[in-house]
């Protein structure tokens, strides 16, 4: 027979009244219902806790030995039900999030500002990588939550979709191009161009999209490379040449004085969103991070 806490309760309760009366009403519960917990406790314990010859109910040896260990058990079992019934009430845990360096830069900490306004006491660890590496550190439950284009591979992941990003063409400050309301592939392959680093998603999208215009010429006059969209920005910056970057990154590419085209023929469009492992429950604060995220501005565009 194993022992229960209302066992354990109950015994706690009569030991420090001595009075199955007294501990009857601490715990709001029937007398004849303390007296068979705290049977079905030496049941299982083998042998008795009380003394019942006096008129008080007197701890045994046994009983007097036990009662220590009883209250530090209920004492560990209250404090475990507590932590988890706060973190169920998000007044304690850990937020753990990855997200592709373009999103953490330029959304990720709105959305960030308005969770820990509901929820100040959550912890929030944050990985800002490579779009690669997002989809690993979710596979591999290092983050909870990932925030990335699309993957073309899901896996065992899920993709929540929050919005839809577009390539825009970022120009110095001057360049001959920029007078015009939108460009073509076609008109950067013209330019000296600044790519993101082989082997990256956005490399592998520019290449396709150059790719898909036929015309002489259509091919990049690629000048270099670089593993971070930030970097990208500022060579532009400098005059260097033009470059394509998602439009996630618009508000930061003006803030380095760039000039920020759409660019059509073809209009470059994918998905961002939040990947989950499939399998598993999300946590409390992850859920309420979603739920933040779903509301956004960009959510709600994506909506209509």
């Amino acid at each position: 027979m194993s022992t229960t806490v209302k066992q354990l309760r109950a015994f706690v309760a009569v030991a420090r009244t001595r009075s199955l009366a007294e501990a009857s009403a601490q715990l709001h519960v029937s007398q004849p219902a303390i007296s068979i917990a705290i049977r079905s406790l030496e049941d299982s314990l083998g042998g008795p806790l009380f003394s019942r010859d006096a008129r008080q109910l007197v701890l045994t040896p046994e009983g007097a030995t036990f009662v220590e260990r009883a209250q530090q058990l209920l004492h560990n079992w209250d404090n475990t039900l507590d932590a988890v019934q706060q973190r169920f009430r998000l007044q304690q845990g850990q937020l753990s999030i990855a997200a592709i360096p373009a999103f953490a830069l330029n959304q990720l900490p709105e959305l960030l500002r308005e969770f820990h306004q509901r929820h100040p006491d959550i912890n929030i660890v944050l990985e800002d990588i490579v779009m690669e590496r997002v989809v690993h550190a979710v596979q591999q439950g290092r983050a909870e939550l990932g925030i990335s284009f699309r993957p073309d591979d899901l896996g065992n992941l899920s993709f929540t979709p929050i919005g839809d990003d577009r390539f825009i063409a970022v120009l110095p400050a001057g360049h001959r191009l920029q007078r015009r309301k939108a460009l073509r592939w076609q008109d950067l392959a013209r330019e000296p161009f600044i790519a993101m680093n082989r082997g990256s998603a956005v490399r592998r999208w520019t290449d396709i999209a150059f790719s898909q215009n036929k015309e002489e010429g259509a091919q990049p006059r690629l000048l270099c490379e670089a593993n971070q969209l930030s970097t990208i920005g500022r060579l532009v910056q400098t005059g260097l040449g033009v470059s394509a970057v998602p439009s996630l990154c618009e508000a930061q590419m003006q803030s380095y004085g760039l000039i920020c085209k759409p660019l059509t023929e073809p209009a470059l469009t994918h998905q961002v969103g939040v990947l989950v492992r499939e399998s598993g429950t999300l946590s409390a604060p992850a859920q309420a991070f979603l739920s933040v995220a779903l509301g956004s501005p960009q959510a709600a565009e994506k909506s209509k």
